[in-house]
């Protein structure tokens, strides 16, 4: 239990933007698990569709430190290849 005043706002703070930083991961998640169907499906014209909505979601995740800028990079280029794959 937070004992000084500081602590005490610092709690606030944190649970605030808890909230905030679950509704950002849920969102940039869900526009990453739309692309991930349309590879699956093997619909390629919906899966660019939805890539170009879900990189520009990885990389503000990344910017404001809900996920490591790294994993963001890695997540858009692995998917990436994967879209590229679906021409062949």
């Amino acid at each position: 239990m937070a004992n000084t005043t500081s602590a005490k706002k610092a709690t606030r703070k944190i649970a605030r933007r808890t909230i905030v930083n679950k509704s950002r991961r849920t969102q940039m998640r869900s526009s990453v698990r739309s692309v991930e169907e349309a590879i699956k499906r093997g619909d390629r014209a919906a899966a660019i569709k939805a890539m170009a909505s879900a990189e520009p979601e990885l990389m503000k995740a990344a910017q404001r430190n809900i996920v490591h800028k790294n994993a963001a990079s890695r997540k858009v280029s692995r998917l990436t290849h994967q879209i590229a794959k679906l021409a062949k």
